[in-house]
């Protein structure tokens, strides 16, 4: 892998983990309420449980992305970066937050098309 493919996974692992404590620890304080949009403390309290499981889900894609890197396994970076793409794409879509998208999907598609390049 390339130094630049190294730079752009690790950017999208510590982006994923960034999410993983954002839903998982601090979905109900005013900072998690903000970065997400949510309408009120009331609705973060009554989603955190679905919150704290979407975190656990970002986590697992960070550790993919981590341990392809570890291990210099392409294969496994392309099936990570699809699953990361997939759900920006998606989540983007269902929530209809096209920043979603930018934060989440681009990322993870310019790096997939590096890596499929190289």
């Amino acid at each position: 892998m390339t130094l630049l493919i190294y730079i752009l996974l690790g950017f999208i692992a510590f982006e994923h983990l960034y999410f993983l404590y954002l839903e998982m620890f601090l979905w109900t304080t005013k900072k998690g309420i903000k970065a997400f949009g949510l309408k009120s403390k009331e609705f973060a309290e009554d989603t955190k449980v679905l919150a704290a499981n979407q975190g656990l889900y970002n986590g697992f894609l960070a550790a993919g992305i981590i341990y392809a890197l570890l291990n210099n396994n392409m294969n496994l970076a392309v099936f990570f970066l699809t699953c990361v793409s997939i759900a920006g794409i998606y989540g983007a879509y269902s929530t209809k937050k096209i920043t979603l998208f930018y934060i989440q999907a681009v990322p993870a598609i310019m790096t997939l098309i590096l890596v499929l390049l190289t």
